[in-house]
């Protein structure tokens, strides 16, 4: 779009087709109901020539989208993980699922450590090796050692996922593993950790497949309480009963239909290193099949509220009372199902103020043939109306199967970009559906705020190692070098993790911020903060629980663009006071703790 005229024409056709969304997603959800109370027992079948059809969109002849190239540097940097998921044939469906990882700075040294969740072999296949998961010191240039030993990680479970964060605000960040049956809470002792699982009444239950974990204070008492999502109520006879198959692969993973859902679980945090479990009370109690999750104040009412993904049934979104209870309003807030009124193979999860507006978009991967969900609220409101295709993520992401999702800045231009981590569950799947693989590559659709977009969310498509195809479940972000981006951590189950370096060269400034918090909990969790620059206002609110069984660094990154200068800084700490900060130079780290006074 060239003139003025084509640009308000632009502006109004978008207008119309928010109204539009807005005016159905009533009717959408009612729908959604109709289809939640009469959904088959199998998902429909999709036909790939309709699945790849749709409004592929193209930029304009003159348009580039820039290079963000990233670099694979597993090996060189000293990581050399391999997933265990204890696969023998049996097609047990966990093994597929499972394989988080993410970044921590468990040593207080100022860098960005790694930890990689490990599961290990079934009962019924002894092994002598026992494998455990990992933790990775880093050097603080990007090269890792492990230490996983020395750190008192070395534990053997069917580990799921990680959630990190100062439970009790030691000043030391512990380590939430989800598991397969019982769950484990390692507390920080000075870079030791010790199982506290049982002690903290956060053990959860040997029946229990715990998947994606959240710290939030939901209560606003200044501790982090815990929000643990379960998925299925699966066991390993149930699978083997079932004994799914597919024609021309034979012996496959079954899906989460053939399974109930399973309830989520509510950890309150009673000081002293203990917690209660309040899941009935609080109302979260609902059976869904949860993967992830991320406490976001959507309402800004001053109480975090819950987005959790569901894989084949409804998204949930329990709205915080205020009063130690939540209501689960995902349909009456739009975010439960698709624009058909169907409920998709939900796995990861992330939001974000995307736009830099006051629109909160809510991310979501979903299966194979389904494209990923962008829930966006219009104009600063709910309900939210999913926004894929008209902001051009739907018909590229259609086909890829996406587990991870997360939003950062690859290019650090002020604009968050879009990062999903891709690979199907079934390693012959080519065989019967030709447009599917089992390793797929890692997507960046990179944030194209100008006019002459025709869509905001463009596929990069020189991304370097990341157009490499991986079998991708888990994703999470960190600055691991001290070079001002960000670098990639990817986790596949069954396989080796990758590290990607950020080899970005556009010059843009960037600026880090480390929040601490004193009154309130040492993460600053549920902290929003707020850069102005360049006639712009980036906001980022600081949280756990993102993607998908991952846990990303806490130092928040503001790409800056070309503005060498920061105008403001204002900090709103948990519980409503405001912090402004003078910023005096970029491309520097700036730590700032919460005022006492």
């Amino acid at each position: 779009m060239n003139s003025k005229d084509d640009r308000g024409e632009a502006i109004i056709r978008k207008a119309l087709h928010r109204s539009l969304l807005v005016l159905a997603v009533a009717a959408v959800a009612a729908l959604g109901i109709y289809h939640w109370l009469q959904r088959p027992d199998e998902p429909e079948l999709v036909v790939e020539e309709q699945a790849v059809k749709g409004p592929m969109h193209a930029q304009p002849p003159s348009f580039e989208v820039p290079a963000i190239p990233f670099t694979d540097i597993t090996l060189q940097a000293g990581i050399d993980f391999t997933h265990i998921n204890g696969a023998y044939g049996e097609r047990l469906l966990p093994e597929a699922m499972a394989g988080g990882g993410g970044f921590l700075d468990y040593d207080n040294d100022g860098d960005q450590d790694i930890i990689l969740v490990n599961a290990t072999y079934w009962p019924d296949q002894p092994h002598a090796e026992k494998p455990t998961t990992r933790l990775y010191q880093n050097d603080g240039m990007g090269r890792f050692t492990d230490v996983t030993v020395a750190a008192g990680l070395d534990i053997n479970s069917y580990g799921m996922g990680v959630a990190v964060a100062d439970f009790d605000n030691d000043g030391w960040d512990d380590i939430y593993i989800t598991s397969l049956n019982k769950n484990l809470l390692l507390h920080n002792q000075q870079g030791t950790f010790v199982d506290v699982s049982q002690s903290s009444g956060t053990a959860g239950f040997a029946e229990d497949w715990s998947t994606g974990a959240v710290f939030f204070d939901y209560d606003n008492d200044a501790d982090l309480d815990l929000f643990v999502a379960n998925y299925i109520e699966w066991t390993a006879q149930i699978n083997k009963e079932i004994d799914f198959r597919v024609t021309g692969i034979g012996k496959s993973y079954s899906t989460p239909t053939h399974y109930a859902g399973a309830r989520s679980r509510l950890y309150r945090n009673e000081g002293n290193g203990k917690f209660k479990e309040v899941s009935l009370a609080s109302g979260i109690h609902i059976p869904g099949k949860a993967l992830a999750a991320i406490a976001i104040d959507y309402d800004k009412d001053g109480w975090l509220d819950i987005f959790v993904a569901n894989d084949t049934v409804q998204n949930f979104l329990f709205r915080n009372n205020g009063d130690g209870s939540f209501e689960e309003v995902g349909a009456l807030e739009g975010i439960a199902f698709n624009t058909k009124g169907k409920a998709t193979g939900a796995m990861g999860l992330d939001a974000a103020w995307y736009r830099n507006d006051d629109d909160l978009g809510v991310a979501i991967g979903n299966f194979a043939n389904e494209m990923s969900s962008l829930f966006v609220t219009v104009d600063g409101k709910t309900p939210f109306a999913d926004e894929a295709l008209l902001e051009g993520l739907g018909a590229d992401s259609r086909l890829a199967l996406t587990f991870g999702v997360f939003f950062f800045d690859a290019d650090l231009d002020g604009h968050l970009d879009l990062l999903q981590a891709n690979g199907h569950l079934e390693n012959d799947i080519n065989k019967v559906q030709p447009s599917q693989h089992y390793e797929q590559p890692i997507q960046l659709f990179w944030n194209c705020a100008t006019e002459a977009c025709a869509h905001r969310m463009v596929l990069v498509e020189d991304s370097g190692d990341l157009g490499t195809p991986v079998v991708g479940r888990g994703a999470s972000y960190a600055d691991i070098d001290d070079d001002g981006d960000l670098d990639v951590l990817i986790t596949q189950p069954g396989r080796a993790a990758k590290l990607y370096r950020n080899d970005q060269q556009s010059g843009h400034h960037w600026l880090r911020v480390i929040l601490e918090g004193v009154s309130d909990n040492r993460n600053a969790i549920g902290a929003m903060i707020e850069l102005a620059a360049n006639g712009t206002t980036q906001r980022r609110l600081i949280t756990s629980g993102r993607s998908y069984l991952s846990q990303v660094e806490y130092p928040v990154t503001f790409g800056l663009g070309e503005s060498d200068t920061v105008d403001k800084l204002l900090i709103t700490w948990p519980g409503g006071r405001k912090q402004s900060v003078d910023v005096d130079s970029v491309n520097t780290v700036v730590t700032i703790t919460q005022p006492t006074e």
